[in-house]
C-alpha cells in the first residue's frame, strides 16, 4: 500500500444560475495540487502551503478540518501530513475551499485502500467547507469528488445525483481579482422570495437538468436564468451586466455568477465559441483597472484524481 500520493483537486462552478446550493459542475483547467503522506506521528499535520497565506493548524484550515472529520472516525496508529499547492485563490468563487476539503479526504482514502465511498467522503469534506462558508453545503464539493455535473438532492441525509452533460459543452470563467467571501455574499440574499419567482426558478432548474440529459443546447440556454440570487449578488461584482451582455453577444448559451462570486461563468457549445466568449470577457475588463484571470475548460467528468 502507498505511503504518499499526489493529487489534482479541481475547481468547480456552483449554483449554475438556477441551482442555488444544489447544482454544480467540475472544471479541468484549474485546480489545486496536494500531497498527502502517512506519518508515524498520530494526527493531521499541514506541512506546506504555497501561494497563499493560510493557517497551518489543522482545525483552522479547511483541508485540515475535513481530514480531522475523517481521521476521528478511524482507529489508526499513524497520522497524515498534507501539502497544499494552492492554485485556486480563496474567495474566487470557483470552489477554492471545496478543492482543499475534497483533496485531503480523497488522498487519505486512497492511502487507506478506499474504505469510504464518494458520498461518505463528501460528508467529511462538508465539515471543512463549513469552516469557510459558515454553513454545510455540498454544491462545490460534489462535482469536485464525482466529476461532471452533480445535484445535491439533500444534505441530511446526504444524497448526490450525477447528471450527464453534452460532450461539446465548454465553460469560460473570468475571475476579477477582488475577494467576495461566501459568508458576506450570503448576507445580501433575501430571507423570503415571491412564490412566482420560486416557481420560475425551479422550472428553470428542472428544464436545465432535462437539457443536460438530452443534449439540448437550446434548452440549456433557455434554462440558465436566475431570478432569485443573481439580482442581489451581481451588485457586488463590477461590470457583471456588461460581461453577461457581451458573452451572450459572442454566442454563449448563458452566463451567471460562479458560486458566491466574483467569478462569472458562461457555458458554450464548442471550444471555438468558448474562446470567443473569453475575448468578449477580456474586452470588458481590460480597461477596468481590475486584474483578472480567465479559464476556458471542458467539463471535467472525472473530478479529483491522482497525478504523477
Amino acid at each position: 500500500m502507498m505511503n504518499e500520493i499526489k493529487i489534482f483537486s479541481p475547481a468547480t462552478v456552483a449554483n449554475v444560475s438556477c441551482g442555488f446550493d444544489v447544482l454544480g459542475f467540475c472544471l479541468d483547467s484549474v485546480g489545486d495540487e496536494m500531497v498527502i503522506r502517512k506519518t508515524d506521528k498520530k494526527g493531521i499535520y499541514l506541512t506546506k502551503i504555497e501561494n497563499f497565506d493560510l493557517p497551518y493548524e489543522a482545525k483552522l484550515n479547511v483541508a485540515g478540518v475535513s481530514a480531522l472529520a475523517m481521521y476521528e472516525t478511524l482507529d489508526l496508529d499513524f497520522g497524515f501530513e498534507i501539502e497544499i499547492y494552492k492554485n485556486i485563490k480563496p474567495g474566487s468563487g470557483i470552489g477554492s475551499s471545496a478543492a482543499s476539503a475534497v483533496g485531503s479526504v480523497f488522498g487519505m482514502n486512497e492511502l487507506l485502500g478506499k474504505p469510504f465511498n464518494k458520498t461518505q467522503l463528501t460528508e467529511f469534506a462538508i465539515k471543512g467547507e463549513a469552516l469557510a462558508s459558515k454553513c454545510e453545503h455540498a454544491d462545490n464539493l460534489a462535482p469536485a469528488l464525482f466529476g461532471g455535473f452533480t445535484l445535491v438532492k439533500s444534505v441530511s441525509p446526504l444524497k448526490i445525483l450525477e447528471i450527464p452533460s453534452p460532450d461539446d459543452l465548454y465553460a469560460t470563467i473570468i475571475h476579477p481579482q477582488i475577494e467576495i467571501k461566501t459568508s458576506e455574499s450570503r448576507a445580501v440574499l433575501p430571507k423570503e422570495v415571491a412564490l412566482s419567482d420560486a416557481i420560475e426558478q425551479w422550472a428553470n432548474l428542472g428544464s436545465l437538468v432535462h437539457a443536460l440529459h438530452t443534449n439540448d443546447y437550446n434548452l440549456i440556454s433557455d434554462s440558465l436564468k436566475d431570478v432569485i440570487v443573481e439580482p442581489h449578488r451581481s451588485q457586488l461584482i463590477p461590470h457583471f451586466n456588461d460581461v453577461k451582455q457581451a458573452v451572450l453577444g459572442a454566442g454563449a448559451l448563458g452566463a451567471g455568477i460562479s458560486g458566491s462570486g466574483p467569478s462569472i461563468f458562461s457555458l458554450s457549445k464548442g471550444q471555438e465559441t468558448a474562446n470567443n466568449v473569453k475575448e468578449a470577457m477580456q474586452s470588458i475588463y481590460l480597461n477596468s483597472g481590475i486584474k483578472f484571470d480567465i479559464h476556458v475548460s471542458k467539463i471535467n467528468t472525472q473530478g479529483v484524481q491522482i497525478i504523477d
